[in-house]
């Protein structure tokens, strides 16, 4: 199979949780994080620091707040 994205994150969105799943080449880490302000704003550091391009999420509520990759 084809590699689209080399560095990409899966997001999981929950009233109080954002789980993030990571995939670099055939590794994957999985981090959660709250969803206050300053937990929104670790997880887009750690996307940074991972090198993560490309972002791809699921909620079941509504979502008020974007994520932006520093």
């Amino acid at each position: 199979m084809q590699v689209v994205h080399e560095r990409c994150c899966g997001l999981d969105v929950h009233k109080r949780v954002v789980v993030a799943c990571v995939l670099a080449g055939q590794e994957r880490t999985i981090r959660s994080f709250g969803t206050l302000t300053e937990d929104l704003e670790a997880l887009a550091d750690w996307l940074a620091v991972c090198g993560v391009t490309h972002v791809a999420m699921e909620s079941t509520g509504v979502v008020r707040r974007e994520v932006a990759i520093k």
